[in-house]
């Protein structure tokens, strides 16, 4: 049987995109567990500064000579003028095999706190609805963290103030328990992504957006581009091959 060369591209194409989700769910490779916290100095929207304990967990599958990636992670702080305290935990998700996020600024205005995160990976991304510009952001209110939209967080909130990416490594090679704000303001410099150096509230072109990520739906616990048949066939054989 002969197979065209549009064809031929496209089963490639879904195998590539399986084995990315594969590879974020059960790498074939080592399995690795680490953990570590540390203390950061964030600066607030009016110049005032709070102390954050932040934590992340590594462990599962990873290709040798990578890390394994975060399973599990966690923020906690107390309100400038109350006290209270208050945390934030994600955790590991077994339909894209890792955490969700990564941390990027968290706020506090009128006394309400505001976290926002970035989608940690494509897998991730998808999962969270492909925001644009792609932020996932939460508001703490009735005693818990809840999904809410840009539009709903409030224009003073303009700059990342966490460390954004592999926190962890970041503060090893700093060397240090406390970083303080100036600290994470130079580790955080240096991203080419206009995302990450500011809060967008404009949306990115669709061509940037699929630059960064292709569009997948999950089809019984894999991932694989919409409306393709070659992909949905290649997982309906292997559930049928599990079910024997």
């Amino acid at each position: 049987m002969k197979i065209n060369n549009s064809k031929l591209q496209r089963i490639v194409q879904w195998a590539a995109l399986l084995m990315m989700g594969v590879s974020l769910s059960a790498h074939a490779g080592l399995l690795g567990f680490g953990g570590t916290s540390w203390k950061e100095e964030v600066l607030l929207h009016d110049g005032s500064k709070i102390v954050v304990e932040r934590s992340v967990a590594r462990g599962g599958r990873h290709e040798i000579g990578q890390m394994p990636p975060y399973k599990e992670q966690s923020l906690s702080f107390s309100l400038p003028t109350t006290g209270k305290a208050i945390k934030w935990h994600d955790h590991h998700s077994e339909d894209i095999g890792t955490a969700n996020f990564l941390p990027m600024l968290l706020d506090v205005v009128q006394d309400v706190p505001y976290l926002l995160v970035s989608p940690m990976g494509c897998l991730s991304y998808n999962k969270w609805g492909r925001p644009n510009p792609p932020y996932v952001i939460f508001k703490y209110e009735g005693e818990q963290w809840t999904r809410i939209p840009l539009q709903e967080l409030p224009s003073e909130i303009s700059l990342p103030n966490l460390i954004i990416s592999d926190p962890d490594t970041k503060v090893k090679k700093l060397g240090k328990t406390l970083v303080t704000a100036d600290e994470i303001k130079r580790v955080n410099t240096g991203f080419r992504q206009p995302e990450f150096r500011s809060i967008l509230r404009e949306p990115l072109t669709k061509e940037r957006i699929n630059q960064m990520c292709d569009e997948l739906i999950l089809y019984k616990g894999h991932w694989i581009l919409p409306n393709d048949p070659i992909g949905r066939s290649v997982v309906d054989g292997m559930t049928d091959r599990k079910s024997k």
